[in-house]
């Protein structure tokens, strides 16, 4: 006959083996299996190698280290540059060389149209194409477009297999995301892993509201798909962080949404065209905030509106802050121009701002961007001298850095920055301070005048144009001293 106690203590262990081997399975079934995707896709995601000839100036070697001539004559060097010429001048004739780069792509029509990054193809005298067959096709640029980052292009070729367009709007954060690309020429490997964040702004890409994930990206994925778990591409893979020139746990991807709208201008118009404001704006800080009475920093703040642009038309001063755009709340400056840019020019949109403390709606007719050269940004230098209650050293404006200020002409221009106030609001020596608390400066004089009205332990606006573009400072005299 069995022991109790034994037979108890035989079926708990039997039960927690059996309870572990549930876990254990809960938690396979809980993570994703990729698998049927990479087969269902994998065959549309294309390898795109690039050559481009590069000339360089072609410089005449002459032998190095050469000894000296007999006593009295010239070095043997003399002699060789006499014929030879200089080895660091240019002979008048250039060397050519072909740069080769890669990248990834996808197919988005079964008559040859493929998606990628503009910086994969950018100059390229020869784009090949290489599908997962080993099939090679020359491809030809239908258009790109430098702001967003995207390429199509087409080859010659029909019933391609294609890839599903997904809807980047509705990803979520922490979800499961697959990228496939061509990382170091290393055809279709694959890289998983989660959404870490929406709408990413990077530094100069002012139009892109990057998807940032956790996707091992390396160079030769760019271009490449981002699918979602339903196997529909979601974005184009753009960009990484990294410190070391590889992969690093951050990567930057375009929404699919937004390529797709550039790929409709691309076919239809070859070129793209944005809705713009004429503005130039900035993050509103915790000081700021204070200094504009709002409770809490939010919004895109006004540092300078642009001549002859929509916001001038509108009515739009520097100063204000966007707090509203077209329905749409803006948390902060990051979030303004990708919406702008999206937008019909010619549509007409309205606009909540703050100004002077209290909100404003204004009505604003969309214009057109237009190219990145043509939108210039103003500073310079200056004359006179005068020390204050800032600890900044200030002179007048010359004729010259007048003339060279878009709107505004009139300021003091900041020679030096000495402990205190100024330095400790950010203000730099080459500013020019345009504005104080909502004043514009006119002079050296009034410069002071405005400085010593300032009150004490309040943060106030202060403008200042450098070479970056005009931008607001929150300025705030000590309690004490």
């Amino acid at each position: 006959m069995i022991d109790r106690k034994v037979f108890l203590a035989w079926v708990l262990a039997v039960s927690a083996v059996f309870a572990v081997s549930d876990v254990a399975h809960a938690q396979a079934q809980a993570l994703p299996d990729f698998t049927d995707i990479v087969v269902k896709t994998g065959p549309a995601v294309v390898n795109i190698s690039t050559s481009q000839t590069v000339k360089t100036p072609h410089r005449r070697q002459i032998p190095h280290d050469l000894p000296q001539g007999p006593d009295g004559s010239p070095p043997l060097d003399d002699f060789f540059r006499r014929f030879f010429g200089d080895p660091g001048r240019d002979d008048g004739d250039n060397e050519e060389f072909s740069n080769q780069s890669l990248g990834s792509g996808f197919i988005i029509s079964a008559d040859g149209y493929i998606l990628t990054n503009d910086h994969v193809i950018k100059d390229a005298d020869e784009i090949i194409v290489r599908l997962n067959n080993r099939q090679e096709f020359k491809a030809k640029v239908v258009g790109s477009d430098a702001r967003s980052d995207v390429a199509l292009l087409k080859i010659d070729a029909k019933n391609l297999p294609t890839v599903a367009i997904g809807d980047s709007s509705k990803l979520k954060v922490g979800e499961w995301v697959l990228a496939i690309g061509s990382p170091f020429d290393f055809d279709h490997s694959v890289t998983a892993g989660i959404v870490s964040a929406l709408g990413r702004s990077l530094p100069n890409e002012n139009y892109v509201p990057f998807i940032q994930t956790d996707v091992a990206i390396n160079p030769g994925n760019s271009g490449g798909p981002l699918f979602n778990m339903d196997g529909q591409v979601v974005g184009i893979n753009s960009q990484i962080y990294s410190r070391t020139g590889g992969f690093m746990g951050l990567s930057f991807t375009i929404p699919i949404d937004l390529a797709m709208e550039v790929v409709d201008q691309l076919k239809n118009k070859g070129s793209v065209t944005r809705g713009w404001l004429g503005i130039l704006i900035q993050d509103v800080t915790r000081d700021l905030a204070e200094s504009f009475g709002m409770d809490r920093p939010a919004g895109a703040l006004v540092a300078q509106v642009l001549p002859d642009s929509p916001a001038e038309k509108a009515g739009i001063k520097v100063g204000d802050v966007v707090l509203e755009f077209n329905n749409t709340q803006i948390d902060d400056s990051a979030s303004l121009p990708p919406i702008v840019g999206r937008l019909q020019v010619g549509e007409d949109v309205v606009v909540k701002i703050l100004r002077d403390g209290k909100p404003k709606s204004v009505k604003i007719k969309i214009g057109k961007l237009p190219p990145e050269e043509d939108i210039k940004l103003a500073t310079r230098e200056d004359e006179g001298t005068s020390d204050n209650r800032l600890g900044a050293v200030v002179k007048e404006l010359t004729p010259e850095q007048r003339g060279a200020l878009e709107r505004k002409k009139t300021g003091v221009f900041v020679e030096d920055v000495d402990s205190g106030p100024a330095q400790a609001a950010g203000l730099r020596r080459g500013d020019i301070i345009l504005m104080i608390n909502n004043v514009d400066v006119k002079n050296v004089s009034h410069f002071q005048q405005l400085v010593k009205d300032l009150p004490k332990g309040k943060s106030v606006p202060m403008l200042v144009q450098r070479d970056s573009g005009p931008m607001f400072l929150a300025l705030k005299i000590p309690d004490k001293g």
